[in-house]
């Protein structure tokens, strides 16, 4: 019988302030440490206090929640939030990292529209790293779907993919490999030491990007985090779940769940 491979310790897993929206920022906080959280995802949006570092810090020292990533504000409903230049809003995301102490800046490829950002996105990616020791970790995302034909759109430059990119840090996102049809577990593997930060969430394959509890759709969500746990993974895995349309006690119960599942499958082998 084969031995089994052993696990590294396993890896912070820290709570997107997205997934407590509508609630805010401060809510994300609360929850983290209520839940046992290791640590918060900031992602920049247009509630004022993910845009503040000093009160980011007076929530992460009132709740014992470290900071550990910033999500850009890349998003397509965001594009005005820091204005409307792109290497701008990276700029102050990694701005923002720092002073929080944070090691991993979040962001999305550029859109298709966007080129000259497209232009010199990996050389500016590979100069801000370089210039600051953040990580900026680049985020598959998947084809937009129309019609009634589901026709696709190839909407990033220079892809949604980033695996054949040159890129050293990567995101991937459990709800986007479900939307695009991507084999999760393939890329895992084929990105080895540059996959940096994970999404944790899931998908059921539809065309709408679902961030569904893992467990409740049909991505090896277990499968990819036992494989980080025994490949050395050093970066932070981030519960990234819908929880818009829950009430207060199915949004606990939902985060605890995703924390529960993370914890599960990330543990060192005894």
């Amino acid at each position: 019988m084969p031995a089994r491979r052993p696990r590294t310790p396993a890896a912070r897993v820290a709570l997107s302030t997205a997934s407590v929206y509508p609630e805010g920022c401060a809510s994300a906080f609360a929850t983290a440490a209520r839940l046992g959280y290791d640590g918060v995802e900031v992602m920049v949006w247009t509630d004022p206090l993910t845009r503040e570092a000093g009160a980011l810090r007076r929530l992460a020292e009132h709740h014992g929640v470290a900071v550990v990533s910033v999500h850009a504000p890349t998003l397509l409903v965001k594009q005005r939030v820091w204005g409307t230049d792109p290497w701008e809003k990276v700029d102050r995301s990694v701005e923002l990292a720092l002073e929080l102490g944070a090691d991993t800046v979040v962001l999305h490829p550029p859109f298709r529209w966007q080129r000259d950002y497209a232009r010199g996105f990996a050389d500016g990616v590979a100069v801000r790293e370089h210039d600051t020791g953040i990580r900026l970790a680049v985020e598959n995302m998947y084809p937009w779907r129309a019609g009634p034909r589901t026709r696709e759109m190839e909407a990033y430059l220079p892809h949604w993919d980033p695996v054949p990119q040159p890129y050293d840090h990567v995101t991937l996102d459990l709800s986007h490999t479900a939307t695009a049809g991507s084999d999760a577990l393939g890329m895992t593997r084929s990105l080895g030491p540059r996959l940096s930060h994970l999404h944790l969430a899931d998908g059921s394959g539809s065309p709408r990007d679902e961030h569904l509890v893992p467990g409740r759709g049909s991505q090896p969500c277990g499968e990819v985090l036992e494989e980080l746990a025994t490949g050395g993974f050093a970066g932070h895995v981030v519960v990234e779940v819908s929880t818009r349309r829950a009430d207060e006690a199915q949004r606990e119960l939902d985060l605890a769940e995703s924390l529960a599942f993370a914890r599960l499958h990330l543990a060192p082998v005894p």
